[in-house]
């Protein structure tokens, strides 16, 4: 089983945690909203979960131009 992380605007690889029982609890995945846990994580047939989360670029475009924050994608 793993947990893998990618951005979910660029879908950027950015982390993969790899263990025969990961406890999600600890990850804080509990700690979202329902609707947040429904937006953000998928579980794969295989076990595996992906979290989708926000790279360092995508965030600083962002910062910068915060009317992105309306558009659903806002990389071409």
């Amino acid at each position: 089983m793993a947990i893998v992380y990618q951005c979910r605007h660029c879908k950027e690889y950015l982390a993969e945690l790899s263990h025969e029982f990961v406890d999600t609890n600890q990850l804080g995945l509990k700690e979202l909203s329902e609707e947040d846990q429904l937006q953000m994580i998928r579980y794969h047939e295989n076990g595996n979960i992906q979290i989708d989360t926000i790279c360092e670029h995508c965030q600083e475009a962002l910062e910068k131009n915060p009317h992105y924050h309306e558009l659903d994608f806002f990389l071409q």
